[in-house]
């Protein structure tokens, strides 16, 4: 078992963008930040990491064909160990949530609850594990919200909801991608059940609201909030449009589109957070 591995398994960056989003949500909601939005940056990091990790052991069947370079299929991280790991990371990030607040860890609990269940069945139901995954994206602004109260939580619902509607976008891309792995273990998805091009209307209708729901904070940030957005959603425009002219796995792979649509959500993040700052 290897060291670098067991980081690996963990995406660190994707676990960091989640707890800086929880961050950044929290700056949103309240307009300042106080010592105790570490603590929603490390809930964040350590069960989004564990939901990565848990996530890898289940699809190690998928990853032999799709991603045979992953740390467990490499024979970076044994099967043992990776549910162990997970487990660790699960309960560690539960218990520093109970130095936030009650709201911060129920939605602590329901989530590591989730990111099990969806890795263990809701991912091979169709639709409703590319739901249960934007949830699970969406929720880290609710999560950091959540540490301002209830009017905190409510406040960031808007990004919540684009968030959710990007990453729906997305998630339909990425399984349109692995159709012939998921085939290969059995699992069902939008694209395998009803067919590629269908799959990619669903995933630019997704990506259009997630773009209308980015306009919402315009009502308090202003002319200068569009300017910013405006190019953000164009990326993710411009990438469901790709995608929607696709019509094989290997299409939807070369278009392009899933990394344009990571590339304007972290873009979007980018500019809710000078929004929050300066606006």
């Amino acid at each position: 078992m290897s060291p670098a591995g067991l980081f690996i398994i963990t995406r660190p960056l994707n676990a960091g963008t989640a707890g800086f989003a929880a961050v950044v949500a929290y700056l949103i909601a309240t307009g300042t930040v106080i010592p105790g939005v570490l603590w929603l940056f490390v809930v964040v990091l350590l069960i989004t990491a564990g939901g990565n990790v848990i996530n890898d052991y289940f699809d190690v069947e998928i990853d032999r064909v799709n991603r045979p370079d992953r740390p467990i299929p490499s024979g970076q991280v044994t099967l043992p160990a990776a549910r162990v790991y997970a487990g660790t990371l699960f309960l560690a990030g539960i218990l520093v949530s109970f130095l936030t607040n009650e709201l911060c860890t129920t939605i602590a609990v329901f989530n590591s609850i989730l990111l099990v269940g969806y890795a263990a069945r809701l991912k091979r139901t169709p639709l409703i594990g590319n739901i249960t995954v934007s949830y699970l994206a969406a929720s880290m602004f609710l999560f950091g919200g959540a540490l301002g109260g209830l009017s905190g939580f409510f406040h960031v619902m808007p990004f919540a909801v684009m968030t959710f509607f990007a990453m729906l976008s997305r998630e339909l891309v990425k399984d349109a991608e692995d159709v012939e792995g998921d085939k290969a273990s059995g699992a069902v998805t939008i694209p395998i059940r009803y067919g590629i091009p269908v799959t990619m209307v669903l995933a630019l209708i997704c990506a259009l609201l997630g773009v209308l729901a980015s306009l919402v904070p315009y009502q308090w940030w202003g002319f200068w909030y569009i300017y910013g957005i405006i190019p953000v959603d164009g990326i993710i425009l411009f990438a469901g449009i790709k995608a929607v002219r696709c019509t094989t796995p290997a299409g939807v792979k070369a278009s392009g589109a899933s990394t344009l649509m990571k590339a304007g959500m972290f873009a979007s993040l980018v500019v809710f957070t000078v929004s929050a700052l300066f606006l």
